[in-house]
């Protein structure tokens, strides 16, 4: 059986709050590849040349987070884990410019600690952006979960299971009937393996697209097969962290914008006021949405 080893700790950067920050990565509950138990302690199977791991990740005070792993050479873990969750991001920006909008002021306020997070590889980004395009977040996610059940490795430990989310190779070597049990499109299944193949082959380079600018990355993205502007941004914010993008010209976002903000939002204009920092608005509509931290009908906010 799987046990966890010594405790380490991982320093953040102030205000940092993992259960906000845990929300956003994993979207919703149903997610089995980031577990987040009762306790309020976040799971995370991983895989690395060196074998794959279960992470416990718990916040230990203001300044630092708790990391536990299976395994041996458990602080290989820590980088992963700090790009994961942006540990070490800065958003004085953030804070600063969204003070000065007044209906995004109180959700900055409530959701104060909630850091950018990424996926731990660029590939798992742009699997999530193929599966997620054009269908609501509930339905994606559940097509998801059976993606990855289908195709990816469980680790199970301390009576918590999580599944590795599964490489690329897994994608392509699947029989096609696995993919459309799981749920996807005949199109889905042929641009989530077209990109595949790309990671495989060594197209794509995430060394080299991280030394992009945002905009000249962005292109680079687009010439894979099912990635148009609203995925290419997706995956440079959970991909690669650039909060200076922001998946524009999306029904849902103009929805959430709406329902969050208590009326219509000129989207163009607020993006333009939260400048390099616009990303962070994506995770602030998601969770604002998900926590219900929206306007009720006597102009106070629900939070329950």
């Amino acid at each position: 059986m799987r046990t966890f080893g010594a405790r380490l700790l991982l320093p953040v950067r102030v205000p940092f709050r993992l259960d906000l920050t845990s929300d956003a990565l994993r979207r919703l509950a149903s997610n089995v590849v980031d577990v987040v138990a009762a306790d309020g302690v976040l799971y995370r199977a991983l895989r690395d040349e060196r074998g794959a791991a279960l992470l416990a990740i718990r916040q230990h005070d203001r300044h630092s987070i708790e990391v536990r792993a299976t395994g041996r050479y458990a602080d290989r873990w820590l980088p992963v884990v700090a790009r994961m969750l942006g540990t070490e991001v800065d958003l004085r920006d953030w804070y600063a410019r969204s003070r000065g909008i007044a209906w995004l002021r109180p959700v900055a306020i409530a959701l104060r600690g909630l850091k950018p997070p990424r996926y731990p590889m660029l590939w798992e980004a742009c699997a999530h952006a193929i599966l997620f395009q054009q269908i609501s977040i509930f339905a994606a996610a559940a097509i998801m979960r059976r993606a990855v059940e289908a195709l990816g490795e469980p680790i199970t430990a301390g009576g918590i299971r999580a599944v590795v989310f599964p490489p690329p190779e897994r994608w392509l070597e699947a029989d096609l009937s696995v993919l459309r049990s799981a749920g996807l499109s005949a199109n889905k299944v042929a641009h989530v393996r077209a990109t595949a193949a790309a990671f495989v082959d060594r197209a794509v380079d995430e060394e080299e697209l991280d030394a992009l600018p945002t905009p000249e990355a962005a292109q680079r993205l687009r010439r894979l097969q099912g990635i148009g502007p609203w995925s290419a941004a997706l995956v440079l914010l959970r991909g690669l962290g650039r909060l200076d993008t922001f998946p524009e010209h999306d029904s849902g976002v103009a929805r959430s914008l709406a329902l969050v903000a208590g009326r219509r939002v000129d989207e163009p204009a607020l993006l333009e006021r939260l400048g390099p920092v616009r990303g962070m608005l994506y995770y602030h509509l998601l969770l604002a949405r998900l926590r219900n931290l929206v306007p009720a009908a006597d102009g106070r906010r629900r939070h329950d």
